[in-house]
C-alpha cells in the first residue's frame, strides 16, 4: 500500500515504541501532524517555543531511556531548538529532531526560511541528514534511531522536505532499531581485579548515559561487597543513593574541598560512564593532563571519549550495563583495607551537606532545600537549569533514587519548567518539582502556557534575587563594584502565574516555606512559588560585600 511520507514517518515512530513526542507545529511538516491525527498512541505536546520542546524531548528521553522526539520547522525554527540539542548533546541523551523543511525543488535558492541541517548542527549532534526521496523514510528513521542510541547516545537531526512528506511510496517498514553496546573483555576484567584488590585508597566516580533503576541496585550491591566510596560526576547525584553510607559527594560545580582532596589522595580513580569533563574535574584541575597522577580506569560506551582528555591506566570500551554485569562476577575481599577509607569519606560528605550555611536576608535558600529533601517523596523528581541557585540544591539535597535529577550538564538556563512538564506527563503520579531562578525561569517563561494547558500539577519554584546571580558572582570576583549588564528587573511573578490559570505564592521568610509547600504539594493543580533571596548571598560559600 502506497503511504504519504508523514505516515512513513509516524509509522517508523511507532514501530521504534515512541509514544511521546514534543512540537511547535509548521505548516513544513504538515503531513506528519495529518498522520499522527490518527495515530492515538503517540501523545503530541505542543510548546511555545522550540527550544522548550527540544528541552522536553531530551527530559523525556532521561527519563525513560528511550529517544526523545521533538518535531519542529526549518530556519527559526530549528535555530530556536538548536538550545535543546545542545543540551542533549553534552548529556548524552538520545534525541531525534525531525525539521521540516522546504521543497527539494527550492533547494540553494535561499527560499523562505531554507537552512541546511548539516552544515546548522554540524559536528554537535551524531548525525544530521536530508532525506530527499519519500521512500528511502523507513531507511533514515531506522539509522537514526540507531545512531542515537548506540555507544555514546546523543541527538540526530533529519531535515524532512516537504515535497518528500506529502509525496507517496510503496516501502517496507523497517524493524524497531536495537542499540549496539560495547562490552568488556575478560583480560579487561581481570586486569581491573587485580588493580582494585591492589588498591589502598579507591574511589568511584559513577555518571553519564546508559543507567537505570535496576542498574543502579545491582552497581550499589558491588559497591557494598567491595566497601568501596562512590561519588557522583557533575549532575549525576541520582547514580547512587546519596543517604548511602559508601556516598562520598558529587563532584561538580561547587565541590566540597574535602572531596576534591581525596581524589587527589586516591591510588585509583573508577570512572564508570561519567565522561571527566570540565564541570566534573573542576575546570581539568582535579587531574593532571594527559596522564592523571592516579591510577585511572575510565569506561565509556564511546571508544573516542576514551583519553579524549585523560590517558586512562585502563580504559574500557564498555557500557554501565555491561561492565556492571562483568565486574559483579568478581571476587571481592572479605574486609577491604580501604574500609576506613570510606567511612571518612561520607563522614565529610555528610559535615558538608547535613546543615545550610549561613545567608544574609529574611529567606535561608539551603534550609528551604533541606525542607524539601526531609519532605518530599523518595521518587520525587527534581528539575533545574543553570544559575547559582542550583548550587544549594546540589549541595543540601539527597537523591534517594535513580531519575529524581533532571538537570543539564551543559548549563542551559531554562531547563528547569520543560523538563518538568515532561517529566510529569512521562511520570504522572510522582512529585515534580521545576527549580529557577529568576533570570532562569525567564528563558522559557511561555511554557507555562504547555504546563496550563496540560493541566500537569507541578511546583515551580523561582528564587529571585533580582540579577544574574551566577554572572554577578564572577563580575564581582573580576571586576568589583562595577555592575553591568546583571541586574534585572522581573514581572510579578505570581500575577504572571495566576495569569495562566495557576496558584501563586511569595516567600518572603524561611520559616514561610515549608507552609507554602505543604500548600501547593494538597493543590490538585500547578503553584508557582516565588522565594525572594538577599542577592548578597552569591552561593552557600560566598556573600558579596
Amino acid at each position: 500500500m502506497a503511504r504519504t511520507g508523514g505516515q512513513l514517518v509516524v509509522d517508523a515512530l511507532v514501530a521504534n515504541g515512541v509514544t511521546q513526542a514534543f512540537c511547535v507545529p509548521g505548516e513544513s511538516f504538515l503531513p506528519i501532524l495529518d498522520a499522527l491525527h490518527d495515530t492515538p498512541s503517540i501523545r503530541l505536546t505542543v510548546a511555545r517555543q522550540e527550544g522548550g520542546a527540544a528541552m522536553m524531548a531530551d527530559a523525556h528521553a532521561k527519563l525513560t531511556g528511550r529517544p526523545g522526539i521533538c518535531l519542529v520547522t526549518r530556519g527559526p525554527g530549528a535555530a530556536n531548538a538548536y538550545a535543546g540539542v545542545h543540551v542533549a548533546a553534552q548529556d548524552s541523551t538520545p534525541m531525534i529532531v525531525l525539521v521540516g523543511q522546504i521543497a527539494t525543488g527550492d533547494m540553494d535558492r535561499e527560499a523562505f526560511q531554507e537552512i541546511d541541517v548539516k552544515a546548522m548542527f554540524g559536528d554537535q549532534v551524531k548525525w544530521a541528514a536530508q532525506v530527499n526521496e519519500t521512500g528511502r523514510l523507513p531507511e533514515y528513521l531506522a539509522r537514526a534511531f540507531s545512531v542515537a542510541q548506540s555507544g555514546r547516545p546523543g541527538p540526530v537531526v533529519l531535515a524532512l522536505p516537504e515535497d518528500v512528506l506529502s509525496g507517496t511510496a510503496e516501502t517496507v517498514a523497517a524493524p524497531a532499531s536495537a542499540p549496539v553496546q560495547a562490552h568488556p573483555s575478560p583480560a579487561e576484567m581481570d586486569r581491573f581485579g587485580a588493580m582494585l584488590r591492589a588498591a589502598e585508597r579507591p574511589l568511584v566516580i559513577a555518571g553519564g548515559p546508559g543507567w537505570d533503576a535496576g542498574l543502579v541496585d545491582r552497581f550499589v550491591a558491588f559497591a557494598e561487597r567491595w566497601a568501596l566510596p562512590v561519588c557522583c560526576a557533575f549532575r549525576a547525584q541520582d547514580r547512587f543513593p546519596n543517604t548511602h553510607p559508601n556516598y562520598a559527594g558529587d563532584a561538580g560545580l561547587g565541590i566540597n574541598p574535602a572531596l576534591a582532596d581525596r581524589i587527589g589522595q586516591s591510588d585509583l580513580v573508577i570512572a564508570l560512564g561519567a565522561r571527566l569533563g570540565d564541570c566534573t574535574t573542576s575546570g581539568y584541575t582535579l587531574f593532571d593532563s594527559p596522564v592523571p597522577k592516579q591510577p585511572l580506569v575510565h569506561i565509556h560506551p564511546e571508544p573516542d571519549e576514551l583519553g579524549h582528555v585523560y590517558r586512562p591506566t585502563l580504559p574500557i570500551a564498555a557500557s554501565v550495563a555491561a561492565f556492571i554485569e562483568a565486574a559483579g562476577a568478581l571476587d571481592a575481599p572479605a574486609d577491604p583495607v580501604w574500609s576506613e577509607w570510606t567511612k571518612q569519606a561520607n563522614a565529610a560528605y555528610r559535615a558538608w551537606s547535613d546543615a545550610a550555611t549561613p545567608m544574609p536576608g529574611a529567606v535561608n535558600w539551603g534550609e528551604a532545600v533541606i525542607w524539601l529533601r526531609e519532605n518530599l517523596p523518595a521518587d520525587a523528581i527534581v528539575t533545574n537549569g543553570a544559575g547559582n541557585y542550583a548550587a544549594w540544591l546540589h549541595r543540601f539535597y539527597r537523591h534517594r533514587a535513580y531519575r529524581t535529577q533532571l538537570a543539564p550538564t551543559s548549563g542551559s538556563m531554562g531547563y528547569g519548567l520543560p523538563a518538568a512538564i515532561a517529566a510529569k506527563l512521562a511520570a504522572p503520579d510522582r512529585t515534580v518539582i521545576a527549580l529557577a531562578g529568576d533570570g532562569c525561569l525567564q528563558m522559557t517563561v511561555q511554557e507555562l502556557g504547555t504546563l496550563a494547558e496540560a493541566g500537569l500539577a507541578i511546583i515551580v519554584l523561582v528564587v529571585n534575587n533580582s540579577m544574574y546571580g551566577t554572572i554577578r558572582m564572577h563580575q564581582e570576583m573580576h571586576y568589583p563594584g562595577r555592575v553591568s549588564g546583571t541586574s534585572l528587573v522581573n514581572p510579578d511573578f505570581i500575577a504572571l502565574a495566576r495569569a495562566y490559570g495557576l496558584d501563586g505564592e511569595r516567600v518572603q521568610a524561611t520559616d514561610e516555606f515549608g507552609a507554602a509547600m505543604q500548600r501547593a504539594l494538597a493543590a490538585d493543580k500547578a503553584t508557582l512559588i516565588e522565594i525572594v533571596t538577599d542577592p548578597r548571598a552569591l552561593s552557600p560559600t560566598r556573600v558579596m560585600d
